[in-house]
């Protein structure tokens, strides 16, 4: 009999697994709470562009379909600080040649769905909300939301890819005991906006950089999309005396960006429409373990929900479906030992992902702009470049290697520590690309 396997979710990381399950041989079956996103007019709404890194392209390598998706996606090898004053400073990400690379959420969902059908034999069925899950017997309930309905489903295999407020997650594993469970939401929230493109079509900004206007407790950021506009972002507090809630009015709105993002405010002509489009949203973090039980996984933001600001929600949950795949063929789809290695293995990287990207929040709002910072960065890239052996910088083994986040976590913090000591020097800016200070960061390299 064909292997069968249900999968919970038919968002960025469910249809992906769909295509690894497909090439092991399995029959899947996708049950989506949404009607089919293909079949209504895509907008950024609430989903913040994705920026693919090296984790994501691995996984979508390995099943071949990175081809279609590059040709929806725009490369940008650096990101662009926008000061008050309009002024503008390019910071390289890593070496020449690598680069993240803007994609539109609801176009790679889109892209996805469609290789998950034709690639991976899929079938996805929508309005399919689910009510249970029995854990141990691998069959699954879902309510048609059109009809009413209820139906039920079993297979050899259940995966919850169902995000950070999992049906499946709630419904069933958060009913057993000593189940592990926290949602942390950090103060700030988010509203989308759409830079559009010129009148020719052309792009009103650089579109192969990250634009960032840091302004200390809040952040404007915009990725390119393909059709010349750009997907903005603005971050900032629900509360206080700059705050989502302080701007009341469509007056108190442009003010806000006419002094505080002035050339930001002078390209974008329909400001207050796409401000009143899209809605407020929160940011949450959401941990859990154990991630298996019986029968069933919890993968993608179901098990380790971050927030946005290392761009790495999308890659872990890919390099999720990465790290299952290798333990099939490990295991030789031995189920409890696949599962119980998975969660071991991945949730310290879950962990530390998100603790990563916290960190990261804190370095584009407030450290970006920082000529301390700045000078920091240009001394672990001299000594990277003379010593690659002994220091790969923390954005680098994040987004352009495939390092478990939880090592590249601790050997970030090791480094920080290690250039805490270098920065005190008082004579730091006029020595920091002599011998002296090389031969200083070897020693501190050599004692940790």
């Amino acid at each position: 009999m064909q292997k069968s396997a249900i999968i919970i979710g038919a968002g960025l990381v469910g249809s992906l697994w769909a295509v690894f399950l497909s090439k092991a041989g399995y029959k899947v079956n996708i049950y989506e709470r949404r009607p089919d996103i293909r079949k209504a007019e895509i907008s950024a709404g609430k989903s913040i562009n994705l920026a693919m890194s090296m984790r994501g392209w691995t996984a979508l390598e390995t099943v071949g379909v990175d081809e279609e998706i590059r040709q929806i996606s725009i490369a940008m090898s650096g990101r662009i600080m926008h000061d008050l004053d309009g002024k503008q400073n390019y910071q390289p990400y890593g070496k020449e040649g690598q680069a993240i690379y803007s994609v539109s959420r609801g176009g790679l969902n889109a892209k996805m769905m469609d290789i998950a059908e034709q690639r991976g034999g899929a079938t996805i069925h929508y309005h399919h909300k689910c009510i249970d899950v029995e854990l141990e017997k691998g069959r699954a309930h879902f309510e048609n939301t059109e009809t009413g309905e209820k139906i039920s489903a079993q297979a050899d295999v259940i995966f919850a890819t169902d995000g950070a407020f999992s049906a499946a997650r709630y419904n069933a594993f958060q009913k057993l005991d000593r189940f592990n469970y926290s949602q942390n939401y950090i103060e700030d929230g988010y509203r989308e906006l759409l830079l559009p493109a010129n009148a020719d079509g052309s792009y009103k900004l650089d579109k192969n950089a990250l634009h960032i206007w840091p302004r200390g407790r809040f952040m404007l950021i915009a990725l390119a999309n393909e059709d010349g506009s750009f997907t903005c972002t603005l971050f900032m507090p629900f509360d206080g005396e700059v705050s989502f809630n302080a701007l009341k009015t469509d007056s108190d709105i442009q003010n806000f960006f006419k002094k505080t993002f002035p050339d930001f405010y002078d390209i974008c002509p329909n400001l207050l429409q796409t401000w009143h489009s899209n809605p407020l949203s929160s940011l949450a973090i959401v941990r859990c373990f154990p991630w298996t039980h019986g029968k069933v996984a919890l993968m993608g933001d179901a098990a380790h929900a971050t927030v946005p600001f290392y761009g790495q929600g999308m890659n872990a949950g890919f390099e999720d479906c990465s790290v299952m795949y290798d333990l099939m063929k490990k295991h030789n789809e031995n189920w409890p030992a696949v599962f119980k290695e998975y969660e071991t293995l991945r949730k310290p990287d879950g962990d530390a992902v998100q603790d990563l990207s916290v960190q990261n929040y804190f370095v584009m709002r407030d450290f970006v702009a920082d000529p301390r910072f700045l000078l920091q960065k240009k001394i672990e890239g001299r000594f990277s470049s003379l010593h690659p052996d002994k220091w790969t910088p923390l954005y680098t083994q994040v987004s352009f290697t495939n390092t478990r986040y939880s090592v590249a976590l601790a050997t970030g913090n090791r480094q920080d520590e290690i250039m805490r000591k270098v920065m005190d020097r008082p004579d730091i800016e006029q020595v920091w690309d002599s011998k002296e200070v090389e031969d200083a960061i070897l020693k501190l390299v050599s004692e940790k």
